[in-house]
C-alpha cells in the first residue's frame, strides 16, 4: 500500500521546504565544522556561508508561519547542529566577517557591507525563483540592494548593479503595488542581477576585500 506524506499541492511544496531548511542548516553544520579545522580556506568558507546565509533567509521568510522557531524545528528533527544555528539565526553573517568586523568598522569597504550586498544580491534572486513577483515584493528587496550598493565607495557612480537596480526601482514605482512583473520582466531581471552579481564579486579583489 501506498503511503502519500502530503494530500494535495500545498503540503507537497511545504514539504519539500521542510526538505530544503532542513538540507541548509546540515550544510551550514558541516561547513563551520570544515572552517573550525581548516579543512576550507577563509575565502572558500566566507563565500559559501554567504551563500547559505541568503538562501536561509529567504526560506525562512518563506516558511515564517509555518517555521515560526528555527531551534525548535531543527530539535523536532533531532538535528544536532549547534554551529549552523548560531551562524544562521544568531549571527547572521559568517566567522570571518565577525572576525574582521572590529577592524572594519567604518570603513566604506568593509567585510560587513560587502557580506550585506551579496545577501542582497542572492536575496533577490532566489525570491524571483520562488516566484515572488509582485511589486510590493520586488521593490523592497531592490531599494535594500541599491542602498547597500551605495554604502560601498570602490564601485563608481555608473557601476552596472548600481544603474540597473536604479532604472528597475524607477520602473517599478511606476507600477501599482499589486502589479506583477511578467515572465519576460522576471527573467530579464534575474539576468540583470546575475550578471551584477557577477560584476560585484569581480570588482572585491581590487577593492582589497
Amino acid at each position: 500500500m501506498e503511503v502519500k506524506l502530503w494530500n494535495d499541492k500545498r503540503e507537497r511544496e511545504m514539504y519539500d521546504n521542510f526538505a530544503e531548511l532542513y538540507a541548509i542548516i546540515k550544510a551550514t553544520e558541516r561547513l563551520e565544522k570544515a572552517y573550525v579545522r581548516d579543512i576550507i580556506s577563509p575565502q572558500e568558507y566566507e563565500i559559501e556561508c554567504q551563500k547559505l546565509i541568503a538562501h536561509f533567509k529567504t526560506l525562512a521568510s518563506t516558511l515564517k508561519d509555518t517555521v515560526p522557531s528555527i531551534e525548535r524545528f531543527a530539535d523536532t528533527y533531532r538535528m544536532e547542529c549547534p554551529a549552523a544555528i548560531n551562524r544562521l539565526v544568531v549571527s547572521g553573517v559568517p566567522a570571518t566577517v565577525e572576525h574582521r568586523a572590529a577592524a572594519a568598522a567604518g570603513a566604506s569597504t568593509s567585510a560587513a557591507v560587502v557580506a550585506e550586498c551579496v545577501q542582497n544580491f542572492i536575496t533577490s534572486m532566489d525570491s524571483l525563483k520562488l516566484n515572488m513577483v509582485a511589486v510590493d515584493q520586488v521593490h523592497p528587496l531592490l531599494s535594500d540592494l541599491y542602498a547597500s550598493l551605495n554604502k560601498l565607495t570602490i564601485l563608481p557612480p555608473d557601476f552596472e548593479g548600481k544603474t540597473k537596480m536604479k532604472d528597475w526601482i524607477a520602473r517599478l514605482s511606476k507600477m501599482g503595488a499589486a502589479d506583477e512583473l511578467t515572465e519576460q520582466q522576471a527573467r530579464q531581471l534575474h539576468f540583470d542581477l546575475e550578471s551584477s552579481y557577477n560584476s560585484f564579486m569581480a570588482a572585491l579583489p581590487n577593492a582589497g576585500t
